[in-house]
């Protein structure tokens, strides 16, 4: 069975996207159109401006939706996925991929979540640390050892076995840190993001962020799509909305959706979008199960 996978923040690269535009009519189109909805050209930014401007989450954010679903959009009648998958802000494009979002609705989504996000950064200095080399349960014990109600600290991102990123208040994630490496993790690396995400410290962009959802149209999409917040398939589309309402202050369990999927007969992964980090991800995930192919999307 074919799962597609949407990557999130992270996979952007300067000229991004500039292939599909140059050599597809459809991508262009919808590029264009992306440019009026935002009201400025971000196509500029992503085909030929510097990592720095890339780098701004109101850019960011956008920049790799639309290449993503772009991607998707263009290998046409290849795009028949028994299921859909994306890594936090990817998320959103497989939404749109699976018929759940508009293109329109989604990009307008990714835009007013990137403009919280960005706000709810400069509200409270924060950042999140790669964890590689230790067992999940021990960085939860460590991570609930030094949170407080003030210097919050949490387990944000299950990428893969032996790799956990947590998020939190500056002096939260250097202690975490700390204790961390004491407690053999091979590296605990402070990671350069604007801010927390996926903690409790992104409650007022959720606050903001909701209403934009709520106010939106969700479709039953075309096939099951599998959730950050718990992991398990949902077609509901009151569901699927509730769950991404409530995604930017829970972790992501890609690790455990990844696994989810495969128990469920995925066999051929497709990672549509910038870069190859899912695909890193999942080859850990299924390690040891030959059945499982992955690739990206020229593949």
């Amino acid at each position: 069975m074919k799962a597609f996978v949407f990557p999130g923040q992270g996979a952007q690269f300067t000229g991004m996207g500039k292939d599909l535009y140059d050599s597809n009519s459809t991508a262009k189109e919808l590029f264009e159109k992306a440019n009026d909805i935002l009201g400025f050209r971000i196509t500029d930014i992503m085909f030929n401006g510097t990592d720095d401007e890339l780098k701004v989450t109101k850019v960011t954010q956008p920049a790799i939706f639309l290449h993503s679903v772009i991607s998707a959009v263009c290998i046409g009648e290849s795009f028949q996925p028994a299921m859909v998958a994306g890594h936090s802000l990817g998320e959103f494009s497989a939404l749109v991929a699976a018929g759940v979002l508009s293109f329109e609705d989604g990009l307008k989504l990714v835009y007013a979540r990137a403009m919280a996000m960005q706000k709810a950064c400069e509200a409270a200095p924060s950042t999140m640390a790669a964890i590689v080399g230790l067992d999940d349960e021990k960085i939860e014990e460590i991570c609930a050892s030094v949170s407080t109600a003030d210097n919050v600290v949490v387990p944000a991102n299950y990428n893969c076995p032996g790799q956990l990123v947590i998020s939190g208040n500056i002096d939260a994630i250097n202690t975490a840190c700390d204790k961390l490496k004491e407690a053999g993790a091979k590296r605990a690396l402070v990671l350069k993001v604007g801010g927390a995400f996926h903690s409790p410290l992104m409650q007022p962009a959720k606050d903001e962020l909701q209403a934009a959802i709520e106010a939106t149209e969700f479709h039953v999409p075309t096939c099951p799509i599998y959730q950050n917040v718990d992991a398990k398939a949902h077609t509901c589309p009151e569901e699927i909305k509730a769950n991404l309402i409530a995604q930017l202050t829970a972790s992501v369990r890609w690790t455990q959706e990844v696994e989810n999927m495969i128990a469920d007969g995925a066999t051929d992964f497709t990672e549509c979008g910038p870069g190859k980090a899912l695909q890193g991800m999942i080859a850990k995930i299924a390690k040891g199960n030959e059945n499982i192919s992955v690739h990206g999307i020229e593949a």
